[in-house]
């Protein structure tokens, strides 16, 4: 990977300005679990954990600028859909899988928080804590702001919430196949009368109505292939995309592309992208989608496909296929990924490294930029929906 110019934060948390962000700021959000590591390709505790973090960034900045740090739980297990911003950049929604299991520091155990963060006031800061179901994971806010989908991993359910501004009130939960069903991502159609949510443990996207407050599941499930698991969807509604993040052996899986006109919702179009890819989101003009791929960065250096770095995979989307572009090197063990307004800029979550990579995207090609360290490992990320 290309050397990296790297921009460090002091330590502890802090806001890098007197307000929190100015009108014309595109805001994302970074929540950065302080408490996982990887030893020898295994989930492990860190003997000395740090808090858990978010970091709000201004990406209509060149290099993509630290508003704030703000203290709230995060976690690494689940995709890194785990962070959703208002359409109006009022507040955020971080969720917790899991924490330190509080009779044994060395494990871990089910956490179920969904933390509410004002980005309006100054500084920013969680003003409430919600909670949903145990392995709290993928969280979504609806178009006009008013519904808020959680999808619960270690339970089989999505918990729905209404908001009334900045609070949420837990209204039902959805079972959807099992316990072991494995609800991972959630994500609203733009007009808000639809979601769909990936299930990689039982290999199957639910498709879901919703009718104000009320959420049902269709008699819809979508097949992509093994283990789907991020999920995103265009402005238009038009086309959906999601990656298969497979078995975790090595083989090299896929991403699909979901026609979202179709009645029902089906898949037209899937591709090879690597290793484990773990995170996909399309470009603000729907014209590409950015994938995050383990490419076996994950495992242990003994793994017989271990690379020494993972890789971003920009593919294009003509009308219902997919063209790959072109790839980038990138950090180890990395998790999420957002574009700037312009499609100009990609910002990429890498664990290890605690680093926010940023890379240019011309339309080409992609390329290494620059690195914003954070305080934990960045593991779920997020701009707003509109």
């Amino acid at each position: 990977m290309r050397s990296m110019r790297l921009t460090s934060l002091a330590a502890g948390f802090f806001i890098l300005s007197a307000c929190p962000f100015n009108a014309s700021a595109q805001l994302a959000i970074s929540a950065n679990d302080g408490k996982s590591t990887l030893v020898d390709g295994v989930l492990a505790t860190l003997d000395t954990p740090s808090p858990d973090s978010v970091t709000l960034l201004d990406l209509s900045a060149t290099p993509p600028k630290v508003i704030a740090e703000i203290a709230a739980p995060a976690s690494v297990v689940g995709p890194p859909s785990s962070a959703a911003i208002a359409p109006d950049e009022s507040f955020a929604l971080v969720t917790a899988a899991m924490k330190i299991d509080p009779a044994d520091p060395k494990k871990m155990a089910v956490d179920n928080r969904v933390s509410v963060i004002d980005l309006k006031a100054s500084p920013p800061a969680v003003i409430s804590t919600a909670e949903a179901g145990a392995g709290a994971a993928g969280v979504a806010i609806s178009p006009d702001g008013k519904l808020a989908l959680v999808a619960n991993r270690s339970e089989g359910t999505v918990s729905v919430f209404t908001i009334a501004g900045k609070t949420l009130t837990a209204v039902n939960k959805l079972a959807l196949g099992d316990a072991k069903s494995g609800p991972s991502a959630v994500i609203f159609t733009p007009d808000g009368k639809t979601a769909l949510v990936t299930r990689d443990g039982d290999s199957k996207i639910s498709v879901l109505t919703i009718d104000g407050s009320k959420v049902e599941a269709a008699k819809r499930e979508i097949v992509a292939g093994i283990k789907p698991y991020p999920l995103d969807i265009n402005s238009t509604g038009d086309i959906a995309v999601t990656a298969n993040v497979g078995g975790g052996n090595g083989d090299a899986d896929t991403m699909s592309l979901i026609d979202m006109k179709a009645n029902p919702p089906r898949v037209v179009d899937t591709v090879t992208v690597g290793q484990s890819p773990e995170a996909a989101k399309l470009s603000p003009d729907g014209k590409y989608v950015a994938v995050t791929v383990m490419n076996g960065s994950n495992k242990a250096k003994s793994f017989p496909f271990y690379n020494d770095n993972g890789l971003v995979v920009v593919l294009a989307i003509n009308g219902q296929k997919l063209t790959k572009v072109s790839e980038g090197k990138v950090g180890h063990w990395c998790q999420g990924v957002v574009w700037s307004k312009d499609g100009k800029t990609l910002v990429v979550q890498c664990m290890i490294e605690r680093e926010l990579q940023v890379l240019a995207f011309d339309g080409k090609e992609v390329k290494p930029v620059s690195a914003i360290k954070v305080k934990g490992g960045p593991a779920g990320i997020a701009t707003a929906q509109k």
